[in-house]
């Protein structure tokens, strides 16, 4: 049972978005940022972080097919939900998602994935037997021409998938943004930032994902982590994560400049209820502190074990204070009445569909199904071939 502090209508008492809303644009966020920074090795041929690329992308895929379910357990009715493919609403933001992610799971993402590994799947399949052999056979859909000119179509193919990718990928996230940024009746949500804000934060939080997941995998395969991969990360981590923090601090300065009716009330909602997920965890804990020790990585030489571990805190910081800010938007815009009057609290259950352990659950299910892919498809099977654009 939610309390209530001061004066709120009785439609208004109770959050109607959960623990499971907050973690669905942090999974789609994880999506979007992994797919950015493989896209730096293919379209931008930053070959120092050619280690990261095939994880990157099997990542993005592991996050993106759990990402539907937050919402699916959220609406109670998930036997409904393919409703909005056959009964498509053009003016619902949230009803054309289900486009938006069919066209980036299917058409970019496995797409990609499959052209990249198609070499490595049709020798697997020959060199298999069994059921092994079927599988990788099935795999390859009956493409087993390997020769160097079906290699370069491949090549000129995925690179032009990369390139449609990148805005789809700012679409698949920023859209969540513009849901929030389109609720004019909540002053917590309504800003023409919102979705740039969510686009930059997802960049964080997929780069610092990806760098966490193969510094990880690296470490337990007993192999050595290349130093100028991971560097490479930071560096464009540093550089990402400052621009995320500018254009948080350019809404919240536009906001106290504004101070329309509304800015009492979320200036006492921050001081008080989201004192702790805002200021501390947020913007001390998991902006401030990452940036500050990025900062030294990027000025200092530091010896490699340090550059290491302060990579492995700053990301992990990172992704905490990502995740704060999708709880704060979520959760602290239902926590005002719409007369600024009244507030309410938000208590999570431990044991319920919507409770902490279901959350828990979905959010370590991406890694079990990361691990899977790797089973099937070793990113690190062989090295990719160097990424040239479509024109070379």
């Amino acid at each position: 049972m939610n309390g209530v502090e001061g004066f709120m209508y009785p439609n208004e008492i109770g959050l109607q978005w959960s623990v499971l809303i907050v973690l669905y644009p942090f999974i789609t966020g994880l999506v979007a940022g992994a797919f950015i920074l493989a896209s730096l090795e293919r379209v931008f041929h930053v070959e120092a972080v050619k280690p990261t690329y095939r994880l990157a992308l099997l990542t993005a895929l592991s996050f993106l097919i759990v990402a539907p379910l937050p919402l699916q357990l959220h609406l109670g009715h998930p036997e409904r939900s393919p409703e909005m493919y056959f009964t498509p609403h053009s003016t619902s933001a949230m009803a054309m998602f289900g486009y938006v992610y069919l066209w980036y799971l299917m058409a970019v993402l496995v797409f990609e994935i499959w052209l990249d590994y198609r070499k490595d799947i049709v020798l697997l399949a020959r060199s298999s037997k069994g059921l092994l052999r079927l599988k990788y056979k099935v795999m390859s859909l009956g493409s087993d021409n390997i020769n160097p000119r079906a290699l370069h179509i491949d090549e000129k193919v995925g690179w032009v998938v990369t390139l449609i990718g990148i805005p789809s990928a700012f679409l698949l996230h920023g859209y969540v943004g513009f849901i929030f940024g389109s609720i004019k009746a909540n002053p917590w949500w309504s800003s023409p930032l919102m979705p740039v804000v969510f686009i930059f934060s997802a960049m964080v939080s997929g780069i610092a994902g990806v760098m966490l997941i193969y510094m990880a995998t690296t470490k337990l395969r007993g192999q050595k982590i290349e130093m100028r991969c991971v560097d490479t990360i930071a560096m464009y981590l540093f550089y990402i994560f400052i621009i995320d923090f500018s254009l948080e601090m350019l809404d919240l300065i536009h906001r106290i400049y504004e101070a329309d009716e509304s800015f009492r009330s979320l200036d006492f909602l921050v001081h008080t209820q989201l004192y702790i997920p805002h200021i501390v965890i947020q913007i001390m804990l998991g902006t401030i502190t990452p940036l500050v020790l990025l900062f030294i990585t990027q000025v200092i030489k530091l010896p490699e074990q340090l550059r290491k571990r302060i990579y492995v805190v700053s990301g992990c910081l990172a992704l905490m204070g990502i995740f704060a800010m999708r709880w704060n938007v979520v959760i602290g815009g239902q926590l005002f009445s719409k007369s600024f009057l009244g507030y309410t609290t938000y208590k999570m259950a431990l044991v319920t569909r919507e409770g902490s352990l279901v959350a828990l659950a979905l959010a370590i299910l991406p890694l079990f199904i990361l691990w899977a892919l790797i089973k099937v498809l070793p990113p690190w099977m062989a090295e990719p071939a160097s990424h040239q654009p479509a024109g070379d």
